[in-house]
């Protein structure tokens, strides 16, 4: 009986606030139709990871072969390869990319100077809306010979190599060509979130003799911490997923064994060599591991922090 009023009242609230929101509710169909479409119906194709697919028989006429090709993926030779590139370029990544829009949000926050803080904005925001394909060959002119980058570290006493070349510089280079591509994009989020911090607290804190440094780690830090929960959390529901359309653009034969990561392997099987239920299966162990993975922070977070996504 109290289930059925619990949804009757749901029901006329639902209906009250539809009736106040159409407008924006309509707003939401483009969202929720591209949501459907490119990420929800796509999911059907999965099952040609536990089938021989061919195109000819399409989808529900291929042979099912059950876990044979997660089987041929785990004991195949590239699997610890990738498997290690893909985890230790997403834990630089992680480590180096992720903090670096908090610090310059801190940063430009507590500048004095609003029309140089517009400047800086303005510069580190650019590289985001470059063409990756141009990012991608910016980052080869740089590192090739007679590049920025080497023309720099020869001044220092280096010698002038094709970077790029070096199978032991193609995680440093990504992960540096990360931060300087996102680090202002990704800043406005945490802007944002230091807009709604009372001002009131740094008066008061300045009142106390606390300095700025210590109005950051009391004020400021606690203060967006919720922001960067969330954001954390939604990162590491992605961690996996490297982004490979740089990787492709970068690497080469010679760098594989530290570029070669989980999504660039699956382009090459299913592309290129037209291995589609096997990049399937790849891909979709990659997505049930990025599961696991948002679901363990999100635990996480919000015993520690009491923020998360649910």
């Amino acid at each position: 009986m109290m289930r059925k009023t619990a949804e009757a009242n749901f029901s006329v609230r639902f209906k009250r606030d539809f009736l106040l929101n159409k407008y924006l509710y309509l707003m939401m169909v483009p969202v929720l139709a591209y949501y459907f479409i490119f990420h929800y119906a796509p999911m059907y194709g999965a099952i040609i990871a536990f089938k021989e697919y061919t195109p000819i028989k399409g989808i529900l006429g291929s042979p099912w072969i059950g876990f044979q090709n997660f089987h041929d993926f785990f004991t195949s030779y590239y699997f610890w390869r990738i498997l290690k590139n893909t985890v230790l370029i997403s834990l630089y990544t992680l480590c180096f990319e992720f903090p670096a829009p908090i610090i310059l949000a801190i940063l430009i926050n507590e500048l004095a100077n609003k029309r140089f803080q517009r400047f800086v904005q303005t510069v580190t925001y650019m590289p985001y809306f470059i063409s990756l394909v141009v990012i991608a060959g910016m980052i080869k002119d740089f590192t090739n010979n007679g590049g920025v980058v080497n023309t720099l570290l020869t001044y220092f006493g280096a010698n002038d190599t094709a970077m790029l070349q070096k199978p032991e510089l193609f995680r440093t280079i990504y992960v540096l060509s990360e931060i300087w591509q996102k680090i202002g994009w990704e800043s406005i989020i945490y802007l944002a979130a230091l807009m709604g911090i009372d001002q009131e607290q740094y008066e008061a804190a300045k009142m106390d003799g606390a300095s700025r440094l210590k109005s950051i780690w009391h004020i400021t830090l606690p203060g967006i911490l919720p922001t960067i929960s969330i954001m954390f959390i939604l990162r590491m529901g992605n961690l996996l997923n490297v982004g490979f359309e740089k990787i492709i653009l970068l690497y080469n034969p010679s760098t594989y064994d530290t570029a070669d990561v989980i999504s660039s392997f699956v382009y090459r099987k299913g592309l290129l060599e037209f291995g589609w239920s096997y990049s399937a299966a790849v891909g979709l162990f990659n997505s049930v591991i990025n599961l696991a993975l948002l679901i363990t922070a999100n635990k996480i977070s919000k015993r520690v922090s009491e923020n998360s996504l649910w």
